[in-house]
């Protein structure tokens, strides 16, 4: 999956001063190019000429969000029929042979919000690749359904236990925070939903969402944009315009807290506890970037150490964000031994709370406030983060360069820290899952634990 964020352009690696010196490292960074044919196909060219390979990337803004509750899981399916060959390349093993000969290896993925179809390649072979990306895209042959249906029915039985309840975290998070709304639906879909999708509901579904309109083509790398446009024009210029698709505005944040226990036998339990978030282009979300990096951003920061290294109730935990075009959440995952589930959400919470009440640091924030700058530096070193900064930064929204982005951070203040943390880390935007085996007992040591929780109340 290439949907981490890195550059466009920066001049220098560092902080702010705030009273002191700062240190800085120069660098250079690269700017992407852009570009729209006639039929709406959006082109970003990152040219990194120090790097050794290239990234091409087919963003589709196309997933489960994009679904009815009839068709959840077609746009995961069609991923899988892409690769079954198209027009050019008649079959699976003509398809990845011919881009595996060019350094490539053709993959997918289909998210709640968006595709993506992309392949690494050797920066002289371009042609081939795109050739190839086009017209799996524009001429899939889109036959052996059944087979697929029988793969995707298989992957759907890593998300449910053996009487076919889901026991997948993730979805079932979004299920509580999102409701009927096609955000809470499973990207795969359902056994039954898969059983029923005939070819008719595929070709709908490729004919009414891949167009250009709807279709972001990003190439990182060592490459020129003059050769990429042409070779865009060359192999996607013949898409049909369509439009571009619609989101259904997202439901309010539940009103909470909101706990849900799936029992599951297993060794540990699994824990996912969630709050909102605003979407990228809003002003808090800088602030969360930093909230995020304050609570899990290495060992010496809270949850980690509080939780892991300080009181060995956890092996891991992790926080982070899941980002959608107008929404989002603020994700706090990971799991423990069943006896220590209260203590963990315990300890967790007041992690969480503190940073409502407490002020940060001057010193806390410039570190992660450096460390946001500089590992976002570090993902120039690679074609496909190159790629995955500027392709779904354009699928989703307004792209955002590097250097924006670093600003926004850089200005956060501890002030703001602590007026986001007060509105989003409440007990009445909790939503939290838990799966695991579980007793009467320990669903209501879970209950209290969020009940005496020192989080603030929702305004």
């Amino acid at each position: 999956m290439i949907r981490h964020r890195t550059s466009r352009t920066t001049p220098l690696i560092g902080t702010r001063g705030r009273g002191r010196a700062a240190t800085r490292v120069a660098t250079t960074f690269c700017e992407a190019k852009r570009r729209v044919l006639p039929n709406g196909l959006r082109i970003l060219t990152v040219p990194a000429p120090g790097l050794h390979s290239a990234m091409i990337a087919l963003y589709v803004r196309a997933g489960s969000r994009h679904e009815t509750p009839k068709s959840n899981g077609v746009s995961h399916f069609l991923e899988h029929l892409f690769f079954r060959g198209s027009r050019a390349w008649p079959d699976t093993v003509a398809m990845n042979s011919a881009v595996e000969s060019v350094g490539g290896n053709l993959n997918g993925i289909t998210a709640r919000d968006h595709g993506c179809y992309y392949t690494p390649i050797h920066a002289e072979e371009l042609a081939t690749g795109l050739a190839i990306l086009g017209d799996m895209i524009h001429r899939p042959l889109l036959r052996e359904m059944d087979v697929e249906r029988e793969i995707i029915l298989e992957e759907i039985l890593d998300e449910v236990d053996g009487e076919g309840r889901d026991i997948d975290a993730d979805n079932l998070s979004k299920r509580l925070a999102f409701g009927n709304h096609p955000l809470g639906f499973k990207i795969a879909g359902t056994p039954d939903i898969i059983r029923s999708i005939d070819e008719d509901d595929v070709r709908a579904h490729h004919g009414r969402f891949y167009a250009g309109a709807n279709l972001v083509l990003c190439v990182a790398g060592p490459v020129r944009e003059a050769e990429v446009v042409r070779l865009a024009e060359e192999h996607f210029g013949q898409l049909p315009r369509g439009r571009l698709s619609v989101d259904l505005p997202p439901p309010p944040w539940p009103q909470g807290p909101r706990i849900e226990h799936v029992e599951h036998e297993d060794a540990q339990s699994e824990l996912c506890l969630n709050f909102p978030c605003p979407p990228e282009p809003h002003p808090d979300y800088p602030v969360h970037l930093v909230m995020r990096r304050i609570l899990d951003d290495g060992l010496s920061s809270r949850l980690p150490f509080e939780v892991v290294e300080r009181r060995g109730l956890a092996y891991a935990l992790h926080a982070g964000i899941d980002a959608f075009a107008d929404c989002g959440m603020f994700v706090v995952d990971g799991a423990c031994a069943p006896k220590k589930l209260p203590r963990v959400v315990t300890e967790i919470l007041r992690v969480l709370g503190e940073l409502a009440t407490k002020p940060v640091s001057e010193e806390e924030l410039l570190r992660v406030q450096r460390r946001h700058r500089m590992t976002l530096a570090f993902s120039l070193d690679s074609a496909a983060e190159l790629a995955g900064w500027y392709g779904s930064g354009e699928v989703l929204h307004a792209p955002e360069g590097f250097e924006e982005r670093c600003r926004r951070v850089e200005r956060v203040t501890p002030e703001a820290v602590r007026r986001v943390a007060r509105a989003t880390f409440t007990r009445e935007n909790l939503v939290s899952v838990f799966v695991g085996p579980t007793t009467r007992r320990g669903r209501r040591e879970l209950e209290r634990a969020v009940r005496a929780a020192e989080l603030p109340e929702r305004a």
